[in-house]
């Protein structure tokens, strides 16, 4: 039998990247060798260019260096060209925006495959905000709160980010229609719930995080 290497660890955080209090992504920088992709899809109608100068800087305050790649719309997920630099990347990450247009363009691309591939073969990838939303099946339906198809990086769980207990009323809806037994994860500004390669989930960042199953809080231990 041959031995199959996990996959890389997996980032969500509930918004707010590249900001003071996301002192995880020091952590991260460094064991991706200094380097980080962005791809800003979420906000190609929120100026994307904005959203990837602010991760440069951020990330050169940390030592490290970022770079964009401008994957804004379905022709450039088809790009073979994108997907390669994709696919060579150590650190990949996803900016927040409008989940149902990072959806629209990744789901079943070039593009995406390539994240998938990357992270199978070790790589980082971290997500924040809508793309905490859209890398899980099912997820939160931003128009109402239902659940909806998601793109499955992880599977049989939803994320809601932007968590904050004054809020908490706001999703009783999503509790209400979630199937029984499913994990409803709520994050936090400035916060990450980080998958290790050995399957074991824990916080970090400034905020944080409840899961609730079946409406009750329960603790990381339950998430796939």
């Amino acid at each position: 039998m041959t031995d199959t290497a996990p996959p890389g660890p997996l980032v969500l955080v509930g918004g707010g990247e590249w900001l003071e209090g996301n002192d995880f992504d020091s952590e991260l920088l460094a064991r991706a060798g200094g380097e980080v992709l962005v791809l800003p899809t979420a906000a190609a109608y929120e100026r994307p260019d904005r959203a990837v100068t602010t991760a440069v800087n951020w990330f050169a305050g940390l030592g490290g260096k970022a770079t964009g790649l401008m994957v804004l719309n379905r022709r450039d997920a088809e790009d073979p060209e994108n997907a390669a630099v994709v696919r060579g990347s150590r650190f990949v990450y996803l900016s927040g925006g409008s989940p149902l247009h990072l959806r629209s363009v990744l789901k079943g691309s070039a593009v995406y495959a390539a994240l998938v591939d990357a992270w199978r073969a070790g790589a980082i990838v971290a997500a924040s905000s809508a793309g905490a939303m859209v890398l899980t099946d099912p997820m939160v339906d931003p128009r109402g709160g239902a659940l909806t198809v998601g793109l499955g990086l992880v599977e049989q769980m939803a994320v809601v980010p932007h968590y904050d207990e004054e809020r908490l009323s706001h999703l009783r809806r999503t509790f209400d229609l979630a199937p029984a037994g499913l994990p409803v994860t709520c994050i936090a500004e400035r916060t990450a719930l980080i998958r290790e390669p050995d399957g074991q989930w824990r916080r970090a960042g400034a905020g944080t995080i409840a899961v609730f199953v079946d409406g009750l809080v329960r603790s990381l231990d339950v998430l796939p």
